[in-house]
């Protein structure tokens, strides 16, 4: 163990809280706890350093170097607080954190400015070259001919994905003289017209329109290979694309071969599906590519940004080193440490039954969308005994909005769950419903929406805690029993022979491998209803859930949706 690496022993003798911090965090945010906790700053801090004198410790801010493991949070004895300066907690594992009753932050917004300038900035580099023309200059050249660019004013910048990034970027296109058109069926229609943004539909009411489009999207299933060769066959041959957000959202190799053969004009990258991309891969070659002007990840990379992150989090260990809430717990119900013990399976579950709702119904009808949505959130049992519920109320905005947020729900905790509802237009109604005497688990939860006054537009989602483990038990229309986890490929199907051979066939084919399956049968109630009330089905109706390991892209979606007796297909990431 290096000496060097641990903090002076008299100093673990003091009885005020003690906060490590590994790495470099600006001075600005110590300052915020000099004068309330002990810091120590040990350099070099190797893992079995750390493993040694978590121990002593109350608090640890770090960045992304420091390794936060299981083995570390099991001997963290004080720890109260794990704080990451910075949006992604990759490197801390969350559920042990959660296991021990260490609430985890970060700053999700924190970059904000910065992406959104550092997308500015690559989309003047583009259109003026400016690159290119440096390259030259400093190569003796004085091409001036060579790199003639395009004036920004009026022209239309797109944008996918209207969060806080992309609004920003929207005002300042704004700001320049563009016209900004925006995609997103989760914006509030209020706040784009606000801010003069025009909201469209679909891709194919975009793509063609605009001069300038950049992507500000989580990548999620729906939005892997959002744009591939076909939308980018509808843009403008003069047409610029830009990506400050994910690897993955645009196909690297159709963007490759697009550019190649001069089906748009340019790019500005800042990331990859691979970083550093891998030599010899599309990654390479699109930043090696003379009409792409590329950074290495470099979208929240200003003095400005890590500060703000830096700040944010150390007023955030200030505030629950003292018994206050933070503002952005990733694990945020452990702020009520005794009511969380009774309600956390159940947190869990919530989410999950969100993010399905948002990845399974969303964009598939006008009763799927999110925004202006009115959701049930349903306690049945001993579950509904429990009167605070705010920790499943914000449970279930975080998964509504995870794969719908720049966050990726990570700014939602119980102290904004309902300020960030409202900005989304969600509205939810908690029902306590104690009479158990028909339920065959001790509780059950159930998120239900739809018009209330046709159950056909109904969309319904059960679930239930046995154990540790959270299972699904209904959706829409069909019981079930799976654990909502991994990659989870849905199909509405005709219940009929050798429908789970057809899909297994397609999916070895292409290489996807099956953990696990289940076949969903329609509900009794339901079936007897639709008898009733005169409806028919053809055939026996049924879904096909399956646990798989591959990515299910858009060839194998449409073989998918092309196999007879399948009606329809949606893949959930959880």
């Amino acid at each position: 163990m290096a000496p060097s690496a641990l903090p002076p022993q008299d100093s673990i003798i003091s009885n005020r809280p003690k906060v490590l911090i590994p790495e470099k965090v600006s001075p600005d945010g110590l300052a915020l706890l000099s004068s309330s906790f002990e810091i120590h700053q040990p350099k070099n801090l190797s893992a079995q350093d750390l493993l040694a004198i978590i121990p002593d410790y109350d608090a640890l801010i770090i960045r992304s170097e420091t390794k936060v493991t299981v083995e570390v949070l099991a001997a963290a004895k004080r720890l109260k607080v794990v704080a990451r300066a910075g949006v992604g907690v990759d490197n801390i594992n969350v559920e042990a954190a959660t296991q021990h009753g260490v609430i985890v932050v970060n700053s999700p917004s924190g970059n904000i400015v910065a992406a959104a300038e550092h997308t500015i900035a690559l989309l003047m580099s583009v259109a003026r070259n400016v690159p290119g023309g440096d390259r030259s200059l400093r190569s003796g050249g004085w091409e001036r001919s060579k790199f003639v660019g395009t004036e920004v004013g009026g022209k239309t910048l797109g944008i996918i994905g209207l969060g806080k990034v992309g609004l920003k970027v929207a005002r300042m296109g704004i700001g320049l003289g563009m016209k900004v058109v925006a995609l997103d069926p989760y914006a509030s229609p209020k706040i784009a017209a606000a801010a003069s943004v025009e909201l469209v539909n679909d891709l194919q009411s975009l793509l063609p329109l605009v001069d300038f489009l950049t992507i500000h999207t989580p990548l999620i299933a729906s939005t892997l290979d959002l744009v591939s060769g076909p939308e980018l066959a509808q843009m403008k041959k003069t047409a610029k694309v830009l990506n400050v957000a994910r690897g993955g959202v645009y196909n690297e190799a159709a963007l490759l071969d697009a550019l190649d053969a001069g089906t748009i004009a340019g790019a500005g990258l800042d990331v990859f599906t691979s970083e550093p991309p891998a030599p010899g891969s599309t990654a390479e070659a699109l930043c090696r590519h003379p009409k792409v002007v590329a950074t290495p990840h470099l979208g929240a990379s200003t003095v400005e940004a890590q500060e703000n992150v830096s700040i944010d989090v150390c007023n955030q260990v200030l505030a629950i080193l003292s018994g206050g809430v933070p503002t952005s717990a990733v694990n945020a119900p452990l702020i009520l440490p005794e009511e969380y013990r009774k309600l956390q399976p159940f947190v869990g579950l919530v989410e999950k039954m969100g993010s399905i709702y948002t990845q399974h119904y969303s964009g598939k009808s006008p009763q799927g969308a999110v925004g202006g949505k009115k959701f049930d959130l349903i306690y049945e049992g001993e579950l509904a005994s429990i009167r605070n519920t705010r920790p499943l109320f914000a449970a279930l905005v975080k998964g509504i909005t995870s794969s719908i947020s720049d966050s990726g729900g990570r700014d939602v905790n119980i102290v904004n769950a309902n300020l960030i509802a409202k900005e989304k237009g969600i509205v939810i109604n908690e029902t306590h419903t104690s009479d158990s005497s028909d339920l065959v688990y001790a509780s059950l939860v159930t998120l239900r929406t739809g018009s209330g006054e046709d159950e056909q537009d109904e969309q319904v989602i059960s679930g239930y805690v046995s154990g540790k483990s959270i299972y699904i038990s209904k959706l829409d229309k069909f019981n079930t029993s799976f654990v909502p986890e991994g990659t989870l490929l849905i199909l509405h199907n005709y219940d009929e022979p050798g429908k789970i051979g057809g899909v297994g066939s397609i999916l070895g084919k292409h290489g996807i491998n099956i953990k696990f399956m289940s076949v969903a049968a329609l509900d009794s109630d339901r079936r007897q209803e639709d008898k009733i009330s005169g409806i028919e089905t053809k055939g026996n109706e049924a879904l096909m859930i399956l646990g798989i390991e591959g990515t299910v892209d858009r060839e194998v979606e449409s073989e998918l949706r092309r196999e007879q007796g399948i009606l329809d297909v949606s893949i959930v990431r959880l």
